[in-house]
């Protein structure tokens, strides 16, 4: 635990504070509420802070579990390894509110939606480490072999598309989407070198 602490404290903090408050969300219906996002009444001006607060909490105990196993996994390493402390809490929080702006967005007018999951962010997070690491092995469901990083990004951004106009799963997979391209945007931002970096794994 303290060599988390060490090489990648903001990893560290955020990952116990989505735990924190997402099972302080699961014992008490008036936080969970107040805390998720509401596109309806963001887009109408208020309960902006949903825009973060959604994301620090989740549905149940499974969206809680592969959020923070995808976190686990991708994160650390990312913050300790190439991103940089101060880099990967602007890539998190900034992924963050901009996977959910398209949501406001789509569902303004309806006043029954609702969202919350770290997922966009944490789609932000998988998509940067693609960057630095496009031809690093990992795994699809329901897939039983590796696969090279950057297959799995295509494959990814192709099945949110189309989940987003064809599922009725209740997951926001519009978030999921934006929150990659978010990931890759930042990045970029941050480290303009990436691109030959990136070309250079491959050859070019």
């Amino acid at each position: 635990m303290l060599e988390y602490l060490i090489a990648a404290p903001v990893a560290s903090a955020i990952f116990a504070i989505t735990l924190i408050t997402s099972l302080f969300a699961f014992y008490n219906e008036e936080f969970y509420s107040r805390a998720t996002l509401h596109p309806y009444s963001v887009s109408r001006g208020t309960r902006i802070y949903t825009l973060i607060t959604s994301g620090l909490i989740h549905r149940d105990w499974s969206h809680l579990f592969f959020n923070m196993l995808s976190f686990y996994f991708f994160a650390f390493q990312l913050e300790a390894g190439y991103l940089g402390h101060w880099q990967f809490g602007v890539l998190y929080a900034a992924s963050l509110i901009l996977s959910d702006l398209p949501t406001v967005q789509k569902h303004k007018n309806d006043l029954w939606y609702h969202s919350l999951g770290a997922s966009g962010a944490i789609s932000a997070v998988i998509f940067s480490f693609i960057l630095f690491s496009p031809l690093s092995k990992m795994y699809l469901m329901f897939i039983p072999v590796p696969i090279p990083a950057i297959l799995f990004g295509v494959l990814y951004l192709v099945y949110c598309a189309w989940a987003s106009k064809n599922s009725r799963d209740n997951i926001n997979h519009d978030a999921h989407f934006f929150g990659a391209i978010s990931g890759l945007a930042i990045t970029i931002i941050l480290y303009p070198h990436i691109i030959p970096m990136f070309l250079q794994q491959f050859g070019l």
